[in-house]
C-alpha cells in the first residue's frame, strides 16, 4: 500500500499512513475526469435562457392586407419572424443540460483524480485541522507554512471556525469529506486532507 507523511499544521511530521491503493494510487484515466468535469459543469447550468416565438408575441391573427393586388407578397400574420417585433425562429427554450453519469463511473473518477493528486506529490496530509477563534490571519498563516499557493482543504465534518476562516481566501476552499468532487479536486493547484477526512473518503469508496 502506499504511505503519506502525515504533518501538523506548523508542517512538522508526526506520523505516516498508508492509503488505500484503489483510491489514491489507482491508474489516472484522463477521459474520466473529462466526463465528470462535463457532467458536474452541465448540472450547474441553470437552462433559462428563452425568447418569443411566433406564439407568444404580441399581434392578432389578421391577415395585414389582402392576398392579392396591393404588388407585395402575400403576407398571414405579422408575428412571422421577419416582420421587425415578430417571434424568434428556432431560440432556445428552458431545458436541462444534465446528463446521466452511471455511479461506478462517478466513483472512478473521484479516485483518478485523488490519485493523481497523490501521484503528482500534491497530495498533504494533516493530523487534525483546528483553530481556536474565527481568524482568515490564521488560516492563511497556516497555507504558507505549507508552502502551498492554493489548495482544497478537505475537513471531516463540519467546522464553522475552520471553514468562516478560509472563506474570504484566494485560491483556498474547504470541503467536508462528503461533498469531495472532481472539479474541485482539479480546480485547485493542491489537496489537503485531515487523516480522519481520509478515512471517511476511504469507507464511501469502498462501499
Amino acid at each position: 500500500m502506499a504511505t503519506v507523511a502525515i504533518y501538523d499544521q506548523n508542517r512538522n511530521q508526526v506520523g505516516e499512513r498508508e492509503l488505500v491503493d484503489t483510491v489514491f494510487n489507482t491508474e489516472v484515466k484522463e477521459y474520466l475526469l473529462h466526463d465528470m468535469v462535463r457532467y458536474q459543469l452541465a448540472a450547474r447550468r441553470q437552462g433559462t435562457a428563452a425568447v418569443k416565438n411566433r406564439s407568444a408575441v404580441a399581434g392578432g391573427g389578421k391577415k395585414p392586407y389582402r392576398q392579392k393586388g396591393t404588388g407585395n407578397a402575400r403576407q398571414g400574420c405579422i408575428r412571422a419572424p421577419h416582420y421587425v417585433g415578430g417571434g424568434v425562429a428556432f431560440g432556445p427554450s428552458p431545458r436541462s443540460y444534465a446528463f446521466k453519469l452511471n455511479r461506478k463511473v462517478k466513483k472512478a473518477a473521484l479516485c483518478s483524480a485523488l490519485s493523481a493528486r497523490f501521484q503528482g506529490e500534491k497530495l498533504t496530509v494533516l493530523n487534525k485541522l483546528d483553530f481556536d477563534a474565527i481568524s482568515t490571519k490564521a488560516f492563511n498563516q497556516m497555507i504558507k507554512q505549507l508552502e502551498l499557493d492554493g489548495a482544497l482543504v478537505v475537513i471531516d465534518q463540519a467546522d464553522p471556525k475552520v471553514e468562516l476562516s478560509a472563506r474570504n481566501l484566494r485560491n483556498v476552499k474547504v470541503l467536508r469529506a462528503d461533498g469531495v468532487n472532481v472539479y474541485d479536486i482539479l480546480k485547485y493547484p493542491n489537496l489537503v486532507l485531515t487523516d480522519a477526512a481520509i478515512s471517511t473518503i476511504e469507507g464511501a469508496m469502498e462501499k
